[in-house]
């Protein structure tokens, strides 16, 4: 099988984000690493990705020159990955729509709903597939939640509980820590901070294993650190389309908790619990039953859980492996696509344009709610 081949903008030394989307995106042989503009600072970026193997040629200084140039060649990137600031997400995924490159963006997809709607629109009509990464919905377990869900095994939903909370944003004196501050600053994070950063991983993926869309919500906004611009902690009510009662907290001020990342599902005969710090651990209480924990690579999982399973049972799989899922999802679709062929059902669960989009309604209309003493605000 031919590999398929694979760019990268931004995440480069230093990055938290780059090392992995490296990683996922080569864990299943699918993609070679092929072109890169990874730093603000172009022989900076040039140098790193020469250092990881990428020829010269394709070593670029900047996102531009990448866009010029492998728009040129007869053997360009089948997908890109763009893991920049959140200020230019918009401007570099719509230019390599429009160029007629594949897109997997890092989140928040925009800044606002306008750009959002705009590349659900550019994506239309170019036919090119804009991915948005919402990575831990490759785990394989918060893939088996999504089967049970909708294979019925819990009934019709009644609430679902999303949390994603730490205490990365609790100490004060990172108020001048640049890997902190920019995360505050609406130039640069955009309407919102840690539910922007945190909160709209957990939204996402609570839409994703329920099947439904949030159509209202009721938000309040917290400022622990005073002198930040944004908000560091949010508590929201919201409401499903399929009526289904639904909850967030996400919070940078949660002190002892490292990644607080869970997701709880409650129907009308059976409840699930998966948290991300134990992600190969479901847990599952049917009604008036004991509880069961589920493991990743158990024989009795849905085939998607098992086609998101890479390591024998017992040994863990971290979000690299998550990330890696995403990965899998769309080289399968672009390789048939390039062949003419019908992607896998499965494969097609990546999170899409149209899903970026829905996350940037979710957040827009919790700012307005919180700015309006946590009234109601219809998505």
């Amino acid at each position: 099988m031919t590999k398929l081949k694979w760019g990268l903008i931004g995440g480069g030394e230093g990055s938290q984000i780059g090392p992995a989307h490296r990683l996922g995106a080569l864990a299943d042989g699918l993609f070679e690493f092929s072109a890169a503009a990874l730093d603000h600072r172009p022989d900076i970026g040039r140098n790193f990705a020469k250092t990881l193997g990428i020829h010269e040629n394709r070593a670029y200084g900047d996102w531009h020159e990448m866009l010029t140039n492998e728009t040129k060649r007869e053997d360009r990137i089948d997908l890109v990955t763009v893991a920049t600031p959140n200020s230019t997400h918009f401007e570099i995924t719509k230019a390599f729509l429009e160029a007629g490159f594949n897109v997997l963006c890092e989140k928040p997809m925009t800044m606002t709903v306008e750009e959002a709607k705009d590349l659900v629109e550019v994506s239309r009509k170019t036919g090119q597939i804009c991915a948005v990464n919402y990575g831990y919905t490759g785990y394989p377990m918060v893939r088996q939640m999504r089967s049970m869900v909708a294979n019925g095994d819990l009934g019709a939903i009644r609430v679902v509980v999303a949390e994603f909370a730490g205490g990365f944003m609790a100490d004060a004196k990172d108020a001048e820590n640049p890997r902190v501050r920019w995360r505050f600053d609406p130039t640069q994070a955009g309407m919102a901070a840690v539910t922007v950063d945190c909160g709209i991983h957990a939204l996402h993926m609570a839409c994703f294993v329920t099947g439904q869309k949030v159509t209202s919500v009721s938000s309040d906004f917290g400022h622990g650190i005073k002198s930040r611009q944004l908000e560091d902690d949010n508590l929201s009510a919201f409401r499903m389309n399929q009526g289904t009662i639904g909850r967030l907290w996400t919070s940078g001020l949660a002190i002892g908790r490292t990644h607080g990342l869970t997701l709880q599902v409650f129907g009308e005969v059976g409840g699930l619990r998966w948290t991300q710090e134990q992600p190969n651990q479901l847990f599952w209480t049917p009604l008036n039953q004991p509880t069961q924990i589920l493991e990743r690579g158990g024989n009795y999982l849905s085939e998607a859980a098992e086609r998101a399973n890479r390591i024998t049972v017992g040994h863990p799989e971290g979000m690299v492996m998550a990330f890696a899922s995403l990965y899998r999802d769309l080289g399968d679709v672009i390789s048939a696509m390039n062949e003419g062929n019908r992607p896998d059902e499965m494969a097609c669960w990546y999170p899409d344009v149209e899903d970026g989009c829905h996350s940037i309604e979710i957040v827009q209309a919790m700012v307005e709610s919180a700015k309006g003493g946590s009234a109601w605000v219809d998505v």
